[in-house]
């Protein structure tokens, strides 16, 4: 018969190992117990609420505690791989566009696609292998997360502008702390000329006095 893992004492030893996402072989070589313990425990825990299954996947399932969950950032980094955060959500971040964004999106050398995970939409939008740079890790919520640079995060929105799959719909850029030649390197990585005629476009506008009403 196989061995049955005990709630609290998995729970305990998931978070003293800083387990914030996990798949069922973490669990099988963190207790020496056989898959098909772990994946009763898993299905067992999951019904009562304790546990959250963050993807359904034959390569390996992600899971976390439902009361130690990761920030949106780290599950769009692991939910689908490889990515980092950019676009809207990544503007949002550096303060570029001053819009709350309720989708967490990504760049991806993947496919594209769109997840709903505990009542959050997370989406992946498709780049070039050839562009797929200009990110870094950074501590988010006490959390290392990979997230474009300013200039990258724009200039991969710039790019699906481009391919009229997003609009220039953001009343104002903020480019206040938009490094101008660094946003015209990663632009030009797309090889699309269109893309410095919309950042062109953006600093003319930006130049311009604000409104007052």
């Amino acid at each position: 018969m196989a061995k049955i893992l005990n709630w609290d004492f998995v729970q305990k030893k998931i978070k003293e190992k800083k387990l914030l996402i996990f798949t069922p072989y973490d669990l099988v070589r963190l207790f020496k117990v056989s898959p098909i313990a772990v994946n009763f425990f898993l299905f067992r825990n999951s019904k009562k609420g304790l546990l959250i299954r963050l993807k359904k996947s034959q390569k390996g399932s992600l899971y976390c505690l439902s009361d130690n969950l990761p920030n949106q950032y780290l599950i769009a980094n692991r939910v689908y791989e490889p990515s980092y955060i950019s676009l809207d959500t990544a503007l949002s971040f550096y303060g570029i566009i001053p819009e709350t964004i309720y989708t967490v999106t990504s760049a991806t050398t993947k496919a594209t696609r769109e997840f709903k995970i505990n009542g959050i939409n997370f989406a992946y939008c498709r780049i070039k292998k050839s562009v797929y740079t200009g990110y870094k890790p950074i501590k988010h919520l006490n959390e290392t997360v990979l997230i474009a640079e300013a200039e990258k995060a724009l200039a991969d929105y710039l790019y699906f502008v481009d391919l009229k799959k997003r609009q220039l719909g953001y009343e104002r850029l903020n480019l206040e702390n938009i490094r101008k030649k660094k946003l015209i390197r990663f632009a030009k990585l797309f090889n699309r000329p269109r893309i410095l005629n919309l950042i062109k476009q953006i600093y003319a506008e930006f130049g311009k006095p604000s409104r007052i009403y």
